[in-house]
């Protein structure tokens, strides 16, 4: 799963306890994509029991924000329309569900996915595509002022945004806003917590808002975000930077990621240009020294972070460490770090590969989540009631985290490199998650991408699977429109 997603809390997937300092060890589990409530079931555990049990009653038609681009483009803006238009008789007010029904998440809306939805409608330049955008910004800020338990500027991980009856037949009946006005916490799957790349993904997407309408409450809310992760995250350890967040129960997570760490400079570099204070550009100078202490110059790669705040993790090695690192500095000293994930993290998924799922005469290639996700048990389930893993098979997310980092790199070889994953991945959308729903009802045909092509075991305890979803289509929207949510 993503989200970014559902596995018990856990060690960090910046453990220095990973039993080798090679590359693609394989390593304790937690990343961003962690469930981080207090005392929540595992997702991708749950996932077997609900799918296939999502009808078709009714149809989302999916007027989406596009316009323009190509066709491609069209129908993946239809998916991320139909994904935030899925329950129709619970309000205005609305986030976008991250998985299609059988994903077995029900409701479920990331706040890391809905932060991207809302820099893909507004890579449109359009005015459907700023209507969404503003209306998934307000949800968020509604969520932040409306918090069951806080006020003191969080986000939760997720929220629900339409009802259900969950597999122990207690029925959950609240759209996104709950019947005593209060923010729908994603408390059923223990999506309780706060991770501070969740909190910076979203402080982005307000930011950009308050720059592209001028509308003061987007920027005061990114603001309370930046101060929450000043407040709760940061730290004066050797290496600095800032810690992971929060579980459900409030408890400060210990470790550091670069990943998140690379979420900050993008937001605090934003927050220091929208409001001229200088404390925002000293944060991300903080936030940029942790990212490059994790720098490999052997490898030319990044470390994925530490467990203690002294040592680094050597692995496993993801690839957002890689792309998103790039996307961020803009650094000729790190860009060769997009080779590395290139390379090393390749794969190409058709049917004859152990455990595909990909239909016959087809194939996609792309890149995989982790250097672990290479030495996948491919004879064991990635986790309980779970299908067994393809070592092969591709993470979109990624593959378009890739070509939107090529493409702005601008190298030799590197456009025709990512015109080559662009159209992996719009083939896929093509062809993969079909029959698939929001809120029971029919998608727009051949639109949304799958976050894999077949089973992908991340490495980090939780693995990605054929469903159509928000946060892979909103990254393939924006490296379509060549658009870098990380650079201000």
């Amino acid at each position: 799963m993503n989200g970014r997603s559902g596995r018990p809390s856990g060690p960090d997937k910046s453990d220095p306890s990973a039993p080798s300092d090679r590359p693609g060890a394989q390593g304790p589990a937690l990343s961003r994509r962690t469930l981080i409530g207090a005392a929540g079931l595992g997702a991708a555990a749950l996932t077997a029991a609900a799918s296939g049990t999502a009808g078709a009653a009714g149809s989302l038609t999916g007027s989406g924000s596009s316009g323009s681009g190509s066709s491609a483009q069209r129908r993946a803006h239809a998916f991320l329309a139909a994904a935030m238009d899925g329950y129709p008789d619970h309000g205005d007010l609305r986030l976008t569900q991250s998985y299609t029904d059988q994903a077995g998440l029900f409701s479920t809306a990331f706040t890391y996915d809905n932060a991207l939805a809302i820099l893909a409608h507004l890579a449109t330049r359009t005015e459907a595509g700023r209507r969404r955008a503003v209306a998934l910004g307000d949800a968020l800020l509604y969520a932040q002022a409306h918090d069951p338990v806080y006020d003191d500027g969080r986000l939760r991980q997720a929220y629900n945004v339409g009802p259900y009856v969950f597999f122990d037949g207690v029925a959950q009946p609240d759209g996104f806003v709950r019947a005593d006005g209060t923010a729908n916490v994603g408390t059923q799957f223990g999506f309780t917590g706060t991770a501070v790349g969740d909190m910076a993904w979203a402080g982005i997407a307000l930011s950009a808002l308050a720059g592209r309408t001028g509308k003061r409450r987007f920027l005061d809310g990114a603001v309370r975000i930046g101060t929450w992760i000043e407040v709760n995250g940061g730290t004066d350890q050797p290496l600095g930077g800032y810690k992971f967040g929060v579980d459900g129960a409030n408890a400060k997570l210990p470790f550091s990621s670069t990943e998140h760490n690379t979420d900050l400079v993008a937001l605090f570099g934003r927050l220091a240009l929208l409001t001229g204070d200088p404390v925002w550009r000293q944060r991300r100078g903080r936030a940029r020294a942790f990212v490059e202490k994790m720098w490999e110059p052997d490898g030319r790669f990044f470390y994925t972070g530490t467990n203690d705040g002294v040592t680094v993790n050597k692995a496993p090695v993801p690839e957002d460490t890689q792309t998103w690192t790039h996307l961020a500095l803009d650094s000729r000293r790190y860009s060769r770090s997009l080779d590395w994930a290139a390379a090393e993290l390749a794969v190409l998924d058709r049917a004859d590969r152990t455990n595909s799922t990909v239909p016959a005469g087809q194939s996609y290639e792309g890149v995989t989540f982790s250097s672990a996700s290479l030495l996948a048990n491919e004879d064991a389930p990635i986790a309980e009631f779970q299908p067994r893993p393809d070592r092969n098979g591709v993470w979109f997310e990624g593959t378009a985290h890739l070509a939107l980092a090529l493409r702005d790199r601008a190298g030799h070889g590197d456009e025709a490199r990512a015109h080559r994953l662009v159209a992996s991945i719009e083939r896929a959308q093509e062809l993969l998650g079909t029959g698939q729903t929001v809120g029971s009802r029919t998608l727009p045909e051949r639109a949304g991408v799958v976050s894999a092509s077949s089973p992908l075991d991340t490495g980090f305890g939780f693995g990605y699977y054929p469903y159509r979803h928000t946060g892979a289509t909103a990254w393939y929207l924006l490296a379509a429109a060549r658009s870098n949510p990380l650079r201000a």
